[in-house]
C-alpha cells in the first residue's frame, strides 16, 4: 500500500513538471504554436495539456486571444518561481557535461570604454590566459544595444539600467560621477558652488550614440532631488577617454567616473568639485538572457568577473 501511495506521488510529480515545462514554453513563445515546435508535440496535445494542468491548480494561468498568449497574473508569478529552478537545473546540468572537456568559445560583449578599460580586460586578462580555448570579444557601444540585434551573449550597463527579463550579476563596486577641471581652468574661472552654475561655465560634452543626444550631467541635492543641467562648451566626444584628457589640458570642466579621474586628481593635474552633490550609484553589472543556457566558455567569463566581496 505504501509503495503503491510512493508510485502514485512520483507519477504526479513528474506530470506537474511535464505540464510546468510546457507552461513555461508557452509564456515564453507567447503562442502556442511555437512552443508545440520547440518541444516537438502538437498544438493541441500541448493546449490539452496546460487545460489540465489549470484544472488541476484551479486558477487561469494563460490569457488566450486569437493572436497572442500572455500569462496571467497567477501564471507570472507561478513562473517566477519555476523558471529560476529549470535554468539552475539546466546550467548545472550544462556544466556537468562541459566538465568533461576544456572550456572552448567565443563570448561578444558589449560595453562602454570605461567598462572594458576599467572591470572586464582586467578580470579576463589573466582567464584567457589560462584557457587559450576560450575567446572573448569586446563591442564597444555607448549605446543600449539591443542583444540579439548586436549578435552579443551579454552586456555591461550600471545596475539600475538593466532591462527586465535579463539576469543582472554585479561586476565592480559602486561608482561616482564627479565633476573635475584643471587647476588652472578653476583659478581662472572659479568653482561651481551648486550644479546651476555650470551654465556659466565652459563644460566639455559626451555625445550620446542612443539618441545623438548630448548627455545631461545628473545630481542631487541634500535631499536626494535629481537635478540635470545641459551644457555648453567648445569640445564634445563620444567617448569618456577624450573627455578626461580634455579637462586636464584646460578645455574647461568635465564629468567623469570617480575611479577614472582618480589618478589626475591624486597627481594634481585635476580638482574636483560639487562633491556633495555627486552620490554613489550601483556599479557595472553584466546582463543577459535569462533563457541562455551557459556554454563552457560563457561559464568561464562568468566566473571569472563575479564580484566577491
Amino acid at each position: 500500500m505504501i509503495l503503491d501511495h510512493q508510485l502514485r506521488a512520483s507519477l504526479m510529480l513528474r506530470e506537474n513538471i511535464n505540464d510546468l515545462i510546457a507552461l513555461a514554453a508557452v509564456a515564453e513563445e507567447r503562442s502556442f504554436t511555437r512552443a508545440a515546435a520547440r518541444l516537438n508535440v502538437s498544438q493541441s496535445a500541448l493546449s490539452h495539456t496546460i487545460k489540465g494542468l489549470e484544472k488541476r491548480l484551479g486558477l487561469r494561468l494563460l490569457t488566450r486571444t486569437t493572436r497572442s498568449v500572455a500569462p496571467t497574473l497567477e501564471g507570472e508569478d507561478l513562473l517566477a518561481t519555476i523558471n529560476p529552478c529549470f535554468e539552475k537545473i539546466e546550467a548545472r546540468l550544462a556544466a556537468l557535461n562541459d566538465a568533461r572537456d576544456q572550456p572552448t568559445g567565443t563570448v561578444r560583449i558589449v560595453a562602454v570604454e570605461y567598462a572594458i578599460e576599467s572591470i572586464l580586460w582586467p578580470k579576463l586578462s589573466p582567464v584567457l590566459k589560462q584557457h587559450p580555448s576560450v575567446n572573448v570579444e569586446f563591442v564597444m557601444d555607448y549605446g543600449y544595444s539591443d542583444l540579439a540585434a548586436s549578435q552579443c551573449d551579454a552586456g555591461v550597463r550600471y545596475g539600475e539600467q538593466v532591462a527586465e527579463g535579463m539576469i543582472s550579476m554585479r561586476i565592480g563596486p559602486d561608482e561616482r560621477m564627479i565633476c573635475v577641471g584643471a587647476p588652472d581652468y578653476l583659478d581662472t574661472a572659479g568653482a561651481p558652488e551648486t550644479p546651476q552654475d555650470l551654465t556659466h561655465h565652459r563644460c566639455i560634452n559626451l555625445r550620446l550614440s542612443t539618441h545623438g543626444a548630448l548627455y545631461a550631467w545628473e545630481f542631487e541635492d541634500r535631499d536626494g532631488h535629481e537635478i540635470r543641467v545641459k551644457v555648453q562648451g567648445q569640445a564634445c566626444f563620444n567617448t569618456i577617454n577624450p573627455v578626461l584628457r580634455a579637462a586636464a589640458d584646460g578645455h574647461g570642466l568635465a564629468l567623469v567616473p570617480e575611479r577614472l579621474a582618480a589618478p589626475h586628481v591624486q597627481a594634481g593635474t585635476l580638482r574636483t568639485c560639487l562633491d556633495e552633490y555627486c552620490p554613489s550609484f550601483p556599479g557595472f553589472h553584466l546582463y543577459y538572457p535569462s533563457r541562455q543556457r551557459p556554454s563552457s566558455a560563457f561559464q568561464v567569463v562568468l566566473d571569472a568577473l563575479r564580484e566577491r566581496g
